[in-house]
């Protein structure tokens, strides 16, 4: 099974009703108008990433994908890394951000930019274009902004905003810093209006009092009218949080999150998430996400819409070489593949995802059974052993004085106890 080619449905004649279809608009500027213009000649749009972290996260992949199907669409792409908004921070619900340093959001900057411009294609007649903000944040002066910006914004309307709203109500307050990230983003889409003829802006609904900043900004100095749409907030069936592995956020970067943990975290996914997810995450048709939807119905103990879900966004992310092997070792882990073939890094990252030890040298098999925690004592281990149900690199264990010595790539060894309770040695 190989991960299709970003593409868009051609059985939809405007990509406004494709992206209705999967799900991607929440809230909008007046449809009728958006629906005509993404129909007809080529617009600019854009979507903006802070740099509050050195990598975007899955929330952050529903706008990269977004921004892909409208420039398949033939529409072009903007893809802003705030360098100047990241030195702020749009207001959270409850509490202040910390103020990063010039020099770390710099960093940040880099790495951003170098994830955005993965999903995006540089060439053709829609190219697409990295902006930041900070190239025309940077010269203006604070009279010069109160003057020319903040003159168009009355204090009561940005009081209504949901954000600061919120933090209003809120033991932490909100102080002004926080409170003008507004007037920054809506100065943006200005700029980018007069510098591109940027017409439309999308983001997560969370964000559309500071969507509509931009829109509100332009119509007041320019006089047109310009387009935003929010996405929305993707949780779970059951009311959780999506986007969450054991607490932690899944991250696009692959050092702080590997291929094969993303792997993982898709093919867990619910039964009564997994059709929203192929909606949204990948490129496949409505009539193949329609045969999903009735595999899922008719076989869901097959589990091939996760496993499907599961290639596709792995491959998007981290591309088709680091999917294919992320599959062998999820296979070989589980008795379907030979372990001698998986190449090490991918192993290790695997093996770092389940209960696992390092040891400085060979460790005896009852000392990794019971470390490992597959085992409460060596007397259950050696039972274990005997009873024939532990295998080490996929051989099974006769003797309890047998050692591990890393013998597999990169100097791992895979325990096992019955058929899928597994762990990792490794030996250093």
């Amino acid at each position: 099974m190989r991960a299709l080619a970003p593409a868009n449905d051609p059985d939809f004649e405007n990509v406004w009703d494709e992206i209705v279809w999967r799900g991607l608009v929440h809230v909008s500027t007046e449809e009728g108008a958006l629906r005509e213009r993404l129909g007809g000649a080529p617009i600019t749009y854009y979507c903006g990433f802070d740099p509050t972290a050195p990598s975007l996260h899955l929330g952050n992949l529903v706008q990269l994908l977004l921004l892909r199907r409208l420039q398949l669409a033939g529409h072009k792409p903007l893809g802003l890394v705030g360098g100047s908004t990241g030195l702020i921070g749009d207001p959270r619900p409850t509490a202040e951000r910390t103020l990063n340093t010039r020099e770390t959001v710099t960093e940040w900057v880099e790495k951003l930019r170098s994830q955005v411009e993965r999903f995006l294609s540089f060439e053709g007649e829609n190219a697409a274009r990295l902006v930041n903000n900070l190239d025309w944040t940077a010269p203006m002066s604070a009279i010069d902004f109160l003057r020319e910006i903040g003159k168009h914004y009355r204090v009561g309307t940005m009081l209504k905003k949901d954000a600061v709203a919120a933090r209003l109500n809120s033991d932490a307050g909100i102080s002004y810093t926080e409170f003008s990230y507004q007037i920054l983003q809506g100065m943006d889409y200005l700029e980018l209006f007069r510098q591109y003829d940027c017409v439309l802006q999308t983001g997560g609904s969370d964000q559309w009092g500071n969507l509509t900043s931009g829109t509100d900004l332009i119509h007041r100095v320019e006089g047109a009218s310009v387009h935003a749409i929010g996405t929305p907030l993707i949780t779970n069936s059951d009311g959780t949080k999506f986007g969450k592995s054991e607490g932690n956020a899944v991250w696009l970067d692959a050092d702080m999150c590997s291929p094969y943990r993303m792997y993982q975290f898709w093919l867990n996914t619910d039964d009564a998430d997994v059709i929203a997810r192929l909606k949204v995450f990948t490129f496949l048709t409505r009539a193949e996400i329609e045969e999903y939807e009735a595999l899922v119905a008719a076989e869901p103990f097959r589990r091939a819409a996760q496993r499907r879900l599961a290639m596709e966004v792995t491959t998007t992310v981290h591309g088709i070489d680091a999917a294919s092997a992320v599959v062998a070792a999820s296979e070989a882990l589980f008795g379907q593949g030979d372990l001698t073939t998986l190449d090490a890094p991918t192993l290790r990252s695997a093996l770092e995802e389940l209960p696992h030890i390092t040891a400085a040298e060979e460790v005896s098999v009852v000392q990794a059974l019971v470390d490992t925690g597959l085992v409460a004592s060596a007397s259950e281990a050696r039972r274990a052993i005997a009873q024939g149900g532990v295998s080490v690199d996929g051989e099974k264990v006769a003797d309890d004085t047998h050692v591990i010595s890393g013998s597999l790539p990169g100097g791992v060894s895979v325990l096992r106890r019955g058929k899928k309770t597994l762990a990792g040695v490794f030996v250093s």
